[in-house]
């Protein structure tokens, strides 16, 4: 009976060392259930804190984002096209009231959203400083020592052999060291731990994860995006007055832009001229000189799709493009009142072009009367005849503009806002041909039409000038973003397909004065590596420390080698 219970005690002992050494392979933080009945406001608020800085939670807080983001990209935002907003709530009345309540029109800037935003961001920081510091905790010690019974471990192995106990630590020490195990004698035995990138890859993760909320939080929060158009030969300075469309983080400032400018040399696209894909895109390139900075050196570069202009934090994306043909107007004393290339806005993939031309000063008629003039010009690069308004081919193979002028009130004293590209024709008079239909003409480069009554002419000019639409973005947080992003992936990788695995080498003289080597192997999760690494340790020492026959044996050369078995196969 007392036997028993001796082996009793001692498989218990060892159950506590086996535990022990499998609990440090782990620097997460060990949780203790609340004791409930007891628990006060302080017990309370520990639990909580518990709670929070759980990596379950700092998971499901991480989906919720993902979730909440869902809707950002669904509704319309009022922070990125308000226009669209308003077209929504016009259109859903009764949805409306309730996303208005949800905060559904500005998602990121919501109450909800920016509170899973902060508890994600404390969860990770209270998750990651305790393990960060249990993790230097375990690079400043050392392996613990060997278990009592090595053949309780998940992989184990054992021979015999006449070198001395001194000389097989030695061997195993300088073998563990050289495959990167971190190795010391401890006792009777030598202990080795080796798979900590596993546990730095883990934290890693963690910290660019940090890293990330941190750049999208200050990228939406100062970020910039507008766009411009420029026609050839024209230009553009980073200044907001200069944008036609601009939008920014709540916190951005007007001294935030990267002082840069930048001129449109020349504008080239090309187009496939035969087969099933005519008239598809091949290239698209802008020709530009740029300054970086108010007073710096002239530069030359060429801007091509998804081949940005990078100055700064700033880069210039190059978005569309069309045609802008020069037109000319005289009243009707033959006097040039507007002279100018009118950028046209494409329609279809053929480049069918549609515009406005506003003459708002300075025209008079034959009888000297002053009136505004307003036209509708539509620009087809190839015109494939007949009343058709469509083009043929986006490139310049057949170019006509159509023209149908208005005289009149453009309404642009009234002091409401119109569009450049949109004529109002509320006091707007067509003119007329001879037959009293509205004058609609077709013209090609350097053709010149008259204006009934003497009310002057519009000359389509032989040049024939190309825009470009440009996107300027500036994100500050962009590169620390891609940074955390890369760590985040090599982190993971490094958690997922590293273990954390520690073997232990105990050599001890026997009773008949051959020494017994012991070798085991224990990893942080189940693992077929860890025998097979084991072994491969096992076989090398081996090779070293040859086995010795046992005592039943004549011939030493029959010792088998060594095999790893698993501590129910070492039990049997």
């Amino acid at each position: 009976m007392s036997d028993t219970t001796t082996d009793n005690s001692v498989a218990g002992a060892e159950d506590q060392d086996l535990g022990a050494a499998g609990s440090q392979l782990s620097t997460a933080p060990q949780e203790e259930l609340p004791n409930l009945p007891s628990l006060g406001v302080v017990g309370w608020v520990r639990w909580f804190w518990r709670q929070l800085t759980s990596m379950r939670v700092a998971l499901l807080l991480l989906l919720l984002l993902s979730l909440g983001a869902i809707p950002g990209s669904l509704i319309p935002q009022t922070g990125a096209d308000a226009t669209k907003v308003d077209d929504f709530r016009t259109a859903h009345t009764t949805l409306t009231p309730i996303y208005d309540k949800l905060g559904l029109f500005h998602v990121y800037s919501s109450v909800w959203f920016s509170a899973i935003y902060i508890l994600l961001f404390v969860s990770l920081i209270g998750c990651i400083v305790p393990r960060t510091w249990q993790f230097v905790g375990q690079l400043r010690s050392r392996p613990p020592a060997a278990p009592k019974r090595l053949t309780r471990l998940p992989a184990y192995t054992t021979w015999r052999t006449e070198a001395g106990p001194e000389q097989v630590r030695e061997a195993a020490l300088a073998l563990l060291r050289k495959r990167r195990f971190r190795a010391h004698v401890a006792g009777d035995a030598v202990a080795a731990e080796k798979g900590y990138v596993r546990e730095l890859g883990n934290l890693a993760f963690h910290i660019a994860l940090i890293v990330m909320l941190v750049a999208f939080a200050s990228g939406q929060l100062y970020k910039s995006d507008g766009t411009k158009l420029v026609v050839e030969g024209g230009g553009f300075s980073n200044s907001i007055i200069l944008y036609d469309d601009f939008k920014s983080g709540s916190l951005f400032t007007a001294d935030d832009l990267v002082p840069f400018s930048f001129d449109l040399k020349d504008f080239r696209a090309t187009y496939e001229l035969t087969g099933p894909n005519r008239g598809t895109p091949r290239t698209f390139q802008a020709g530009i000189t740029y300054t970086d900075g108010a007073y710096g050196k002239q530069k030359s570069t060429t801007i091509k799709v998804n081949e940005p202009l990078k100055i700064g934090d700033s880069k210039v994306y190059l978005v569309s493009h069309g045609y802008a043909p020069v037109i000319t107007v005289r009243d009707g004393k033959g006097t040039v009142v507007y002279r100018d290339a009118v950028p046209l806005l494409p329609l279809d993939g053929n480049v069918t072009s549609n515009g406005v031309v506003k003459v708002m000063d300075g025209y008079k008629d034959a009888k000297g009367t002053g009136e505004q003039l307003g036209i509708q010009a539509f620009f087809l690069p190839t015109y494939g005849g007949g009343a058709s308004v469509l083009s043929q081919f986006p490139s310049l193979l057949n170019p006509v503009l159509n023209l149908a002028p208005y005289h009149g009130d453009l309404g642009v004293n009234s002091g409401l806002p119109q569009s450049v590209y949109q004529l109002n024709k509320t006091h707007m008079k067509a003119f007329k041909d001879a037959k009293g239909r509205q004058l609609r003409v077709n013209l090609k480069p350097g053709e010149t039409t008259q204006l009934p009554n003497g009310a002057g002419s519009i000359t389509f000019e032989k040049d024939i000038k190309e825009w470009a639409g440009f996107e300027i973005v500036q994100e500050p947080g962009s590169g620390w973003a891609l940074g955390g992003a890369l760590t985040a992936i090599f982190g993971l990788a490094a958690s997922l397909f590293i273990q954390r695995r520690r073997v232990w080498v105990r050599a001890v003289r026997g009773a008949d004065g051959v020494t017994v080597v012991e070798m085991a192997g224990l990893g942080r999760s189940e693992s077929a590596k860890v025998p097979e690494e084991l072994g491969d340790l096992a076989g090398i020492l081996y090779d070293q420390a040859p086995g010795a026959p046992d005592a039943a044996d004549d011939d030493p050369s029959e010792s088998p080698d060594p095999e790893v078995v698993s501590a129910e196969g070492a039990e049997q």
